[in-house]
């Protein structure tokens, strides 16, 4: 079962990476798993034409909803203008304040059908912004979950997974298939369920700083990596307990928050 849409059709954009969500099963799926209710506002990340939009109004959950394209604006705002508890932004997801938006307000999720191109920008900037809701429903591409969920040792772990392990615990939900989308895409998606936690770290900026350089040349052990930010790079992995000779994709979490108190100490 599949919603056609001839605005779908004639809008997406390219250059905006939109595929615009037509599948009623895969639509039914995401609404089901944010459990909505008539006190949460959810707020909804690129609606496009309105197919997964559609579904959240009627949840009787309050729906703001966040469009980059301005030409989809109109049809937006006539589709679902006349629902009270729908309020629609013209604005950029990479630059909007979700504080400011959700200011006095309790109770939220956040879903969206992210474009392919901004999509790993837009999840470090949600990391950063993540305790404003109770959980994140999100498309990616499927190989962005597959590096969002990866574990530690397995060939898809990397920068992403490590921020992501440390900021939300996380479920996936389904692998979606090109033709729930139009235009259909080359790739498969899915679609995970993050739910925010307290870091484990208590400088996360610090954090990322080490795993980013760890992660900079992945075929590279940690000692030869961790040149770029400590010169003394063994002591430092020593401190730790952890052997320079490995690289970045085997250390679990635990072992990540150590190097980074390690790296902590030795600044201070």
């Amino acid at each position: 079962m599949t919603r056609s849409s001839e605005q779908g059709r004639s809008r997406a954009k390219k250059s905006l990476g939109q595929n615009f969500l037509r599948d009623d099963r895969v639509i039914d799926r995401i609404i089901g798993s944010l459990k909505l209710t008539t006190n949460d506002t959810v707020v909804e990340i690129g609606p496009g034409t309105g197919a997964l939009t559609q579904k959240l109004v009627e949840s009787a959950a309050s729906v703001i909803a966040i469009e980059f394209d301005r030409d989809l604006i109109p049809q937006l705002n006539k589709q679902f203008g006349s629902y009270p508890t729908f309020k629609l932004i013209s604005e950029d997801a990479l630059a909007v304040d979700f504080g400011q938006i959700l200011y006095g307000i309790e109770n939220a999720k956040l879903v969206a059908n992210l474009p392919y191109n901004i999509s790993t920008p837009i999840l470090q900037r949600l990391i950063d912004q993540r305790f404003l809701f109770s959980e994140l429903v999100l498309m990616f591409q499927r190989e962005v979950v597959d590096r969002i969920t990866a574990v530690p040792g397995g060939k898809e772990r990397g920068f992403l997974s490590v921020l992501v392990e440390n900021a939300f615990d996380h479920e996936r939900i389904t692998d979606v298939a090109p033709d729930a989308f139009f235009p259909v895409p080359k790739v498969w998606s899915a679609v995970v369920r993050l739910v925010p936690k307290g870091s484990s770290v208590n400088d996360e900026v610090l954090f990322r700083r080490v795993v980013s350089m760890s992660f900079a040349q992945k075929r590279k052990t940690l000692l030869n990596n961790l040149k770029a930010i400590t010169s003394e790079p063994k002591q430092l992995l020593d401190d730790a307990g952890i052997d320079g000779t490995r690289r970045a994709e085997t250390l679990t979490l635990t072992e990540w928050v150590r190097l980074t108190e390690s790296l902590a100490k030795k600044a201070g």
